[in-house]
């Protein structure tokens, strides 16, 4: 079974189970390891996880009022593990924070908060019951050139959207050199971004973990997996 790791969070267990029930193994990689390519020796694909914010000058910007940074060393343990994985070409699935830390930790840059920065904008961020993570609150959008429609094709009976849960205040502003957009919501913000040149390199601004009882985002951890396991 391909061993994946995924970086730690306050909300591990959906993660973990998505995993599990895809048919992998699981490495917590924690903070305290410190060094990226320790953390990730004998890993067969990285997954990030969600959380607070990435720091803005990490991306050159001044801090918004909005903006809640994540806990002391966790940006730089995470930039240097993406950069690890991507030059060993580990197969790589980032999940809300985690899309954004990707696509800063190649070169982008982020919309700060969502609500004040785009005009016209849906509602992303709800506060839902802890027994209800799987609220959906908007369709997404997907594009059939990329690797996350061919993952969650037969979901999606020839359609090219899908409604999805949503907790998050940022979102992609400047997209990373080679990548590309994967999904939009209706008022355009980016909900999926992917490196077309890389084995697996995809990240989901929605929470699919939340579903590995239901299994209507597997394909995607199932897809994941499967990469991994190539690269073993």
């Amino acid at each position: 079974m391909p061993l994946i790791g995924i970086t730690s969070c306050r909300k591990l267990e959906d993660y973990r189970q998505s995993v599990l029930h895809a048919g992998g193994e699981v490495r917590i990689l924690d903070l305290s390891v410190k060094d990226a390519a320790v953390a990730l020796a004998g890993v067969d694909g990285l997954m990030l996880t969600g959380g607070d914010d990435v720091a803005p000058a990490r991306y050159g910007e001044p801090v918004h009022p909005a903006v809640v940074e994540a806990e002391p060393g966790r940006d730089a343990f995470e930039l240097a593990l993406i950069q690890d994985a991507r030059t060993r070409n580990l197969p790589i699935f980032g999940i809300c924070r985690g899309l954004q830390v990707l696509n800063v930790a190649c070169g982008g840059t982020l919309v700060q908060d969502i609500p004040t920065e785009v005009a016209g904008a849906l509602p992303h961020s709800f506060t839902v019951p802890s027994h209800e993570p799987y609220y959906l609150a908007h369709e997404v959008w997907i594009d059939k050139d990329t690797l996350l429609w061919k993952l969650m094709r037969e979901r999606l009976s020839d359609a090219d959207a899908c409604e999805v849960n949503s907790r998050h205040h940022q979102a992609v502003k400047r997209l990373a050199a080679g990548f590309q957009v994967a999904a939009t919501a209706p008022d355009g913000v980016v909900e999926a971004i992917e490196d077309p040149a890389a084995g697996f390199c995809l990240g989901v601004q929605w929470h699919p973990e939340n579903f590995f009882r239901t299994g209507e985002f597997r394909p995607l951890f199932e897809g994941f997996l499967e990469a991994a396991q190539r690269h073993r």
